[in-house]
């Protein structure tokens, strides 16, 4: 089974973030690969990946990145593959500086950006790309944006059974 998903991230310290995205894709059968590699501090494999990764069969890169948060922007401007980047919140400006880098990119190396810490956006916007050209992971797709307003409707029916002496609804 080839990834059709490349998840990257800076370093490991942004994993307990990216999980949620791994735990979705999985959950949605849609195999992926997962990554450290670091703008800084490994360029080389960084642009070895990005050129390669349509190759191997990539349908889309989520990158994730803290702090100067280069890394989505990097792999774009070497790859034709979507990349959608995840701030990662760092402890000085909250993300912010992450989020601001990854989202000024130049015209020509676009990056979808999901918000600060929103990998689980990432991996819905990556199905939602794949969902494209995949009749399967869009029946998938059409069956999770389902259960979403069915999980509403639910909380609100629970809701109306919450009793308070001042409460009208």
């Amino acid at each position: 089974m080839n990834p059709l998903v490349s998840i990257i991230m800076g370093s490991t310290s942004d994993l307990p973030i990216m999980e949620k995205a791994m735990t979705f894709l999985n959950d949605q059968k849609i195999p992926f690969e997962v990554n450290a590699l670091s703008a800084h501090r490994t360029p080389d494999a960084v642009e070895e990946f990005a050129k390669t990764a349509k190759g191997r069969g990539i349908k889309v890169i989520i990158a994730a990145a803290g702090m100067a948060a280069a890394l989505p922007g990097v792999i774009a401007a070497s790859t034709p593959l979507p990349v959608i980047g995840v701030p990662i919140k760092g402890s000085l400006l909250d993300g912010m500086d992450a989020l601001y880098s990854i989202i000024q990119m130049p015209p020509g190396i676009p990056v979808a950006t999901v918000g600060i810490n929103g990998s689980m956006n990432a991996a819905i916007l990556a199905m939602q790309i794949i969902a494209l050209s995949d009749a399967e992971v869009a029946e998938r797709l059409d069956q999770y944006k389902a259960n979403l307003s069915t999980k509403i409707k639910k909380a609100n029916k629970d809701l109306a059974e919450v009793k308070y002496e001042y409460k009208t609804n």
